[in-house]
């Protein structure tokens, strides 16, 4: 899956790209975890720890097609031997997700990068976990911490049915603290029954399709700021790429590589500076990922992204290159 935090309450920057490792990897298990879901458990081929990280983290798995794509790590934190990820068949995504159903097996060799967080696990006396599909993922990783800290929680977890839901045994220990809906039984999530009415000690950590998601942030209108926190699959509703919007063209300055390009309409900030031979790690480009985020060092930024937080955007110093763009004609990036 790919993960998407909503801006008022990502991760960061700081805690985004700590400890990140680039690395190979070989597939030590594969398993189906449900239909359509496959579970892979990576161990690094150096034998070395694997770096520490925290519920919502996700990797970048890179696949031999030279495609990347991100993944949320869904077993324990602890273990440094091991990642876990769990991968959805997308028929009418990318293809990534495709490659890795059709040709990963247990002894294939991948390469990891991260992990990164854009969706971690802040302290509360109380949380309620919405899951929904693959979405459920970033979510086991934040119930085993919430119940090792001792605080109240409970998740309603939803699917198209009950064979398409990933790692159903591996929540049943949890009793009556998980509720599972599958769709062609129960219908819709009952979000007002569960959500209840707002809660000042509790955290809401919603993960899964759009809808159930724009569901979940109506029903949590009028609690208090920063309760919900929010992990996408793709761009915000709104949110537009740099190709998709009326713009002029703007100067940009790569201090670091002392040169100065002209990006044309309809093309990236990105693309811009691949062209022009300076490297830059990327791998969404739609805003949602933070492999491209960029330091600012002079320039406006037109924040097109479903990532940085609202304090990070008025702060002006960073940008996802992928999409955002400068407001007036000119941009001094640290590149």
């Amino acid at each position: 899956m790919t993960n998407v935090t909503s801006p008022s309450t990502a991760a960061p920057a700081a805690s985004r790209h700590a400890a990140e490792y680039e690395g190979a990897v070989t597939v030590v298990s594969r398993r189906t975890v449900a239909d359509g879901v496959v579970s892979l458990e990576l161990a690094p081929d150096s034998g070395a720890p694997l770096p520490g990280w925290r519920p919502g983290a996700h990797t970048d798995v890179v696949l031999p097609t030279g495609v990347t794509r991100q993944y949320s790590l869904c077993g324990p934190p602890e273990d440094t031997a091991l990642w876990r990820v769990a991968v959805l068949r997308e028929p009418d995504g990318r293809g990534g997700s495709r490659w890795i159903h059709d040709n990963v097996r247990e002894g294939t060799r991948l390469r990891v990068r991260g992990p990164r967080n854009n969706f971690p696990l802040r302290p509360a006396a109380r949380y309620l976990f919405v899951g929904g599909g693959i979405g459920i993922t970033p979510l086991l990783p934040m119930m085993a911490e919430a119940e090792a800290a001792g605080a109240e929680w409970s998740l309603l977890y939803g699917g198209r049915t009950h064979a398409s839901m990933a790692f159903l045994p591996e929540l049943e220990g949890y009793g009556d603290r998980v509720t599972v809906r599958p769709q062609d039984r129960y219908g819709l999530l009952d979000l007002a029954g569960f959500l209840g009415e707002p809660d000042p000690s509790a955290l809401v950590y919603c993960c899964g399709p759009a809808a159930l998601i724009e569901a979940v942030e109506a029903h949590c209108a009028g609690w208090p700021p920063g309760s919900l926190n929010v992990e996408r699959f793709a761009a915000a509703p709104g949110a537009q790429p740099a190709d998709e919007r009326g713009e002029q063209p703007v100067e940009v300055e790569l201090r670091a590589s002392g040169m100065t390009l002209t990006v044309p309409p309809g093309r990236s900030v990105l693309r811009a500076v691949e062209e022009a031979g300076v490297p830059v790690l990327y791998s969404c480009e739609e805003g949602i990922c933070g492999s491209c985020e960029t330091a600012v060092v002079e320039g406006e930024v037109d924040h097109r992204d479903s990532l940085l937080t609202d304090e990070e955007r008025a702060a002006g110093d960073t940008m996802l290159i992928c999409v955002s763009r400068a407001r007036g004609a000119r941009l001094v990036l640290d590149l």
